[in-house]
């Protein structure tokens, strides 16, 4: 990654011009305020990511980058993890007859990752028709909050072509109520709080800030191939897009740029950041941000023998780091679930769902951080979780913004098992600690609601239905029986008893309420997704939501969630119903696919996207079934740590297998993937491989290294030994 004199040398010119207030913007004169206000609704990017970065461990960096698929940089999020900030930096070409083409557009695009320099990224679009190329590389810069960028433009057949950027600032999670101006030869944009920059080197040679759809670049450039607008300002707040010529032609001398997107709390910080980033360099950048993501890498365990090819490996990698990456500076311990937005979160003004902090996520991402030896980053988990922990009940919030403030209103009372757990994997028995477990532990004891009680839950694993859930119960078995330890170490020996004996009742009964010897599936008894009433034989039906059937007898519902059974120690691998129970999952959702064997959320699952591939959208009413749930590779790490639970490795193997291969060129991990009947009349839909949901899902992430350390391992590691020990009579 060396630099070369000729860029440095134009660095420190343009650097030069761009601090001097009487620099000219371009040879053109400025056109004025932009009309057109407010411009076109905003809305974000899809939410399948090719790549996701940030400076770790870096405090005066705090922005985080994503990259599309389809090529380009997508929200860039600062000054936290739960605020986008801006939706889209891209690239035009003009060609030499005047006809412009969005480089996503109109070339096959590739990303790849530089794992050796942490989550450094390269994008390479070829132009389809093989007359020129565009290489850029991303990083951010660990002294400032910026994005840096390499640009290499090529043209491969020797004719002059001019190279645009298309940015879209979005700041402050809403990307409507901006404005723009020019500074110099700088693009700046600020809402009342943010601000960006973006400055080149060399420098722009035209410049322009106008509304989408209206007056911005693309509009322009679409006409006629030529920037005939070059407005000095968006003056009145709107869905501002930015545009840049740069010097590059693809020609001998003008292939090589530099850009730099900085931001701060208002125009002047922001430009500042961005020139000097600039002003070091895009290698001094990138070296300092690969060398503390190598750092952290040399911290961790060593990567687990059972990945057995080079994809793995680099996953395993890249994945530790996705973990890390998915921190909040500001924040220690807020762990989002995901740097994207999914269907109809993509079409929305303000996006604040998957990338808040959910407490069932994070005690994910925190086994996962233990896997692979950051317990440092496991304990800033659980403090976090402390920290939003609700009084003066002891419950945790659904979900919340980094800085905990809750955002949805309901309650999942495994969130509240969970945290419980998290301190005695991680050996937290010290009185604060208890202060916090003992407040948890007595609201699960004490709960009920509507006439019902724990371990009835308002709402299960899936966000959308209350009732009897296995998957729930396991967690609150396991997190009573955890705290009776703790309390046990705290002297508390009432607590311990009470927690005990109720977990011990809890686990006796746990068939009764959810395991169905009456239902479709087989003459012999299976555990069901959940029953609304405790009562598993009888045919209570309710509305599945997400758009699937409004009044489905419960026993045809099943899910393979009662694995947690299993993974926390709660029953035998070798339980007659829990083997009955993946007989019937594997029939009613398991398919087969090129990539593997994956498996659906649960029965008549309609959290995903329509028939044809458009969007998932929460408007579409019960019963319409215009939308279809895919396949979890989350699930193939549950299967895979129950193989390991019943002796079955090699069964294990192939699982972890099976979700490297879900992961898309940039090594991220989906949330889902195409199944076998995938929308059919358009390309894109290969079973197996990911579907516009969320990519990448941090807990994909943080399962894959789990499994792998299991498999190397030949043990459930994030299994509580004080459960397994009590109730399957695992003791080592």
């Amino acid at each position: 990654m060396r630099r070369t004199r000729s860029v440095a040398v134009a660095t420190a010119a343009v650097l030069a011009l761009v601090l001097s207030p009487g620099a000219s913007a371009r040879a053109e004169t400025a056109d004025g305020p932009a009309p057109g206000a407010p411009g076109a609704p905003a809305t974000w990017t899809p939410a399948n990511k090719a790549g996701f970065g940030t400076a770790y461990g870096a405090a005066a960096s705090k922005t985080w980058f994503t990259l599309s698929a389809a090529g380009g940089l997508s929200e860039v999020y600062y000054p936290d993890l739960s605020t986008p900030s801006a939706r889209r930096l891209e690239f035009v070409v003009v060609e030499p007859g005047g006809r412009a083409v969005k480089v996503a557009d109109a070339a096959d695009h590739a990303t790849t990752v530089d794992d050796a320099h942490g989550l450094t990224y390269r994008q390479t679009d070829t132009d389809r028709a093989g007359r020129w190329r565009l290489d850029t590389t991303y990083v951010t810069d660990p002294a400032r909050s910026t994005v840096a960028v390499r640009v290499d433009f090529t043209s491969t057949d020797r004719r002059a072509r001019q190279l645009y950027v298309l940015y879209d600032p979005a700041l402050s999670n809403n990307g409507s109520d901006d404005t723009g101006a020019t500074s110099g030869r700088a693009l700046l944009a600020s809402d009342a709080t943010t601000a960006s920059a973006l400055v080149a080197a060399p420098d722009f040679t035209a410049i322009s800030s106008g509304y989408l759809g209206t007056s911005d670049g693309w509009t322009d450039l679409a006409a006629d191939g030529r920037l005939d607008h070059a407005y000095d300002r968006a003056a009145t707040p709107g869905n501002v897009v930015q545009t840049g010529r740069t010097a590059l032609t693809g020609l001998p001398g003008a292939r090589h740029l530099e850009l730099a997107l900085g931001f701060g709390s208002d125009t002047g910080a922001a430009l500042r950041a961005g020139t000097a980033t600039l002003r070091g360099g895009f290698e001094r950048a990138a070296a300092g941000y690969g060398q503390g993501w190598q750092r952290y890498l040399r911290s961790l365990n060593a990567t687990p023998a059972s990945l057995r090819t080079t994809r793995e490996r680099q996953l395993y990698r890249v994945s530790a780091m996705v973990l890390a990456a998915s921190e909040d500076k500001a924040n220690p311990g807020a762990y989002i679930a995901s740097p994207s937005m999914p269907w109809v979160w993509g079409d929305s003004v303000v996006s604040d769902v998957y990338h808040a902090v959910w407490s069932r996520d994070l005690y994910e991402v925190a086994t996962g951080l233990i896997a692979v030896g950051d317990r440092a980053g496991a304990n800033r988990a659980l403090d976090f979780l402390f920290t939003v922990q609700q009084k003066p009940d002891g419950s945790f919030p659904q979900n919340s913004t980094v800085d905990g403030r809750p955002v949805w209103g309901n309650l999942q009372l495994d969130e509240v098992a969970y945290p419980i757990v998290l301190a005695e994997q991680l050996g937290r028995t010290d009185a604060a600690t208890w202060t916090h477990v003992k407040a948890a532990a007595d609201f699960l004891v004490a709960f009920s609601r509507d006439g019902n009680s724990a371990p009835w839950t308002p709402q299960e694993r899936w966000e959308n239905q209350s009732g009897y859930s296995p998957a729930t119960i396991a967690s609150e078995i396991a997190g009573l029986v955890c705290a009776a330890r703790i309390a046990h170490a705290n002297g508390d020996t009432a607590a311990e008893q009470r927690y005990l004996q109720t977990a011990d009742a809890w686990q006796r009964r746990v068939e009764s309420w959810t395991v169905t010897s009456t239902g479709p599936y087989s003459s012999k008894p299976y555990y069901l997704r959940l029953t609304k009433d405790g009562n598993p034989n009888a045919g209570t039906t309710y509305s599945i939501g997400d758009g699937g059937p409004s009044a489905v007898d419960q026993r045809a519902v099943v899910d393979p969630s009662f694995l947690e059974l299993v993974r926390l120690g709660v029953k035998p691998a070798r339980d007659t119903t829990v083997v009955n129970s993946l007989a019937v999952v594997d029939e009613q959702l398991s398919f087969d696919t090129p990539r593997g064997r994956f498996w659906h959320r649960f029965s008549f699952d309609g959290y995903g996207e329509t028939l044809t591939g458009e969007p998932w959208n929460y408007n579409f009413p019960a019963d319409s079934r215009a939308t279809r749930g895919r396949g979890w590779p989350i699930f193939n790490g549950e299967r895979g740590e129950y193989a390991i639970a019943a002796g079955d490795l090699a069964g294990a193997r192939s699982h972890l297998a099976t979700i490297a291969r879900t992961a898309n060129s940039g090594a991220m991990l989906p949330e889902q993937v195409w199944d076998d009947n995938p929308p059919s009349g358009a390309p894109g839909f290969t079973p197996g491989a990911p579907t516009f949901s969320a990519t990448p899902l941090i807990w994909t992430h943080a399962q894959y290294v789990r499994l792998a350390q299991d498999v190397s391992a030949g043990r459930v590691s994030e299994q509580p030994r004080t459960v397994a020990c009590r109730y399957v009579g695992r003791c080592d």
